[in-house]
């Protein structure tokens, strides 16, 4: 089963970040290699490629998170920028419920230590279900099966309201329902203009994105819509 696909709502400062010929470099190792790409608003683009291709350290770049020493980076109406990271990234021995985690992706717009508004409480609640999460909201992290923790991840990411939403390895280690659910989610996001990107090696994410960018060795070896991609991987 396959979302539905809408116009997305692109706004009127719509959000785009492209990046030119940055290479990335981690000790001797080149992680990417004269590395172009345009992300534009309202589409879920695809960063393709095996482990080891430069889809982590492509991603951080368009966080401005990743330092890359040649190269350029230009975000225009990117003001948020929402990162959702592996799961393996966020062990299950942290003490924290469904409930914090998603909460925490408020923190940018509230502060830490600023009271939760009644807005703040319905994107919390809205996140949560849209993940299929409802009722698990006082579990803690270790007490979830991987792909629920994953879930958990990416409807943090939702509850930010970004303008831009970047994930690495959504789909790693999940069942068909928990895909369709990050999917459906992901699809929503990018129907209201958000510019969304997923760094994956799966072919059902690859398949489902309006765009991919595949990665080999630190270099892009082809960038095109998926109508032109099919379902190679």
């Amino acid at each position: 089963m396959q979302p539905t696909r809408t116009s997305p709502q692109i706004p009127v400062n719509p959000p785009r970040i492209t990046v030119r010929n940055i290479r990335v470099t981690h000790g001797h190792t080149v992680a990417l290699d004269g590395v172009s790409a345009a992300i534009e608003p309202g589409r879920v683009t695809a960063l393709a490629g095996a482990n080891g291709s430069g889809k982590s350290s492509l991603l951080g770049v368009l966080a401005g998170i990743q330092p890359w020493q040649a190269g350029e980076r230009h975000a225009v109406g990117a003001g948020r920028i929402a990162m959702v990271v592996q799961r393996s990234t966020a062990p299950d021995t942290l003490p924290l419920t469904v409930l914090e985690t998603v909460s925490m992706g408020r923190w940018a717009r509230r502060g830490l230590w600023r009271p939760l508004s009644g807005e703040d409480r319905a994107i919390i609640a809205d996140s949560i279900r849209a993940l299929g999460l409802t009722g698990l909201e006082r579990r803690s992290l270790g007490e979830l099966s991987g792909g629920q923790r994953q879930r958990a991840l990416v409807a943090q990411g939702l509850a930010q309201r970004a303008d831009v939403l970047l994930l690495d390895e959504p789909a790693a280690g999940l069942d068909g329902d928990a895909l369709l659910l990050i999917d459906l989610a992901v699809r929503a996001e990018a129907d209201r203009g958000v510019a969304v990107v997923c760094a994956t090696h799966d072919p059902a994410v690859i398949r489902r994105a309006d765009r991919v960018i595949r990665l080999a060795a630190g270099v892009v070896v082809s960038h095109a819509a998926t109508g032109e991609h099919g379902e190679r991987s």
